[in-house]
């Protein structure tokens, strides 16, 4: 039985991981180019909004088997702590909709992006999300009697972070690049960030509310450990400085290092050791800036905030890293098993990008998905720059 103290302390995370939208906001308002920053902002509020409507009348039910529709008086039980829980997890399902935001940026039209946020809130990641946190479909007891123990996801390095970035993925691919980013003959034409500071800030945003994010996934206050925050910070710091060293500096790649740490760190930073999540941020910092490069220069993806290498393939790491890390030989708590966390990574992304990419194919074959290219050279989404910036009267 949950107490007003447990409400009060997801309901502290919940406001906490909402802020986090924010710097998804402001993350991607400073990265792309100037004429696109409005579209941005109403993008990542809108979206957050189809996620609420979305996941409260059918992705929650998928995922943990709860119709709010017929709850009834029930709903206030235990100070209502079943719907603070329902908000909590909720700003974690808006998240994947944030993550391709940043992906898709600059050319992805308006409307059906918000149709794509309705079933990647409402159907994706409530599938993959009941597997790993509510034990739907029997994966998890089979892992657990097969390799001793099931796959462990504490605070969503894969559930969220990898199911989002290889949606992403899919959607970007269909997508294809901007118009002016590569020519012809294999040329690279650098859009740069447009707002360092709003990228810092971004950054900064999401640091501080993933305390919120992994520390309050533990849901109950007799849950709280001290251990998941330390090891937040010791991952984040680890990105840090090595997206520093490997980046050369760059201000872009400095500021993403902290979020690649904290990506990899959410599965197992209630098992690891310190030094276990200072690694395993470490890892992940050079893992973004050698694959954001990788994959926008010799692939010629282009993923304008590289949330596949960042949420992709830093989530990825961060699933594996918990079967390594985790275990007793290496200063973890165990209760991991490395193979059970390889084959419920596997799946992850697998749903993940077999999923973004029949929602966005679906979609580009019955709206389209781009811009035409006066639209995309004017600042994407004509339509919300009139609505934002002319006053009614004029």
């Amino acid at each position: 039985m949950q107490s007003s103290t447990d409400v009060l302390f997801i309901l502290l995370g919940a406001i906490m991981v909402l802020a986090m939208h924010a710097g998804f906001a402001f993350l991607e308002v400073g990265t792309v180019r100037k004429k696109n920053q409005v579209n941005a902002l109403v993008k990542i509020i809108m979206d957050f909004g189809i996620s609420t409507i979305a996941y409260f009348f059918i992705g929650y039910s998928i995922a943990y088997g709860i119709d709010f529709l017929q709850a009834g008086p029930s709903l206030i039980d235990n100070n209502g702590y079943a719907l603070v829980k329902f908000f909590f997890l909720l700003t974690f399902a808006a998240a994947i909709p944030a993550i391709v935001s940043g992906g898709i940026a600059e050319r992805a039209k308006f409307n059906p992006q918000l149709i794509a946020t309705f079933f990647l809130a409402g159907f994706i990641y409530p599938f993959f999300e009941g597997i790993s946190w509510n034990g739907a479909y029997g994966i998890q007891d089979w892992l657990e009697n097969s390799y001793g123990f099931g796959f462990h996801d504490f605070a969503g390095s894969i559930v969220v972070h990898a199911v989002g970035g290889w949606i992403a993925l899919a959607a970007v691919l269909l997508l294809g690049p901007r118009h002016g980013r590569y020519g012809k003959q294999g040329e690279i034409f650098a859009h740069p960030p447009s707002n360092i500071p709003f990228l810092a800030l971004g950054a900064w945003i999401l640091t501080v509310g993933w305390f919120g994010f992994n520390v309050m996934s533990a849901q109950e206050v007799d849950g709280i450990s001290g251990l998941v925050a330390v090891n937040s910070l010791m991952a984040m710091v680890g990105g840090t400085l090595v997206a520093c060293l490997v980046g050369r500096n760059d201000p872009g790649f400095v500021h993403n290092g902290p979020l690649a740490g904290l990506v990899a760190v959410c599965a197992g930073s209630d098992v690891m050791h310190p030094l276990g999540a200072l690694i395993t941020g470490g890892i992940a910092g050079g893992l973004f800036v050698y694959a954001f490069i990788l994959t926008q220069n010799k692939w010629k993806i282009d993923d304008v905030l590289g949330v596949w290498p960042l949420h992709g393939l830093c989530g990825l790491w961060g699933g594996i890293a918990a079967g390594i890390f985790g275990q007793l030989s290496l200063g973890g708590l165990g209760g991991v098993s490395l193979v059970s966390q390889l084959i419920g990574s596997a799946l992850g992304v697998s749903i993940a990008f077999v999923g973004g990419f029949t929602v966005y194919g679906i979609l580009k074959l019955v709206f389209g998905l781009r811009l035409s290219q006066e639209e995309e050279y004017d600042g994407a989404d004509l339509s919300i720059h009139k609505i934002s910036a002319t006053p009614p009267n004029e």
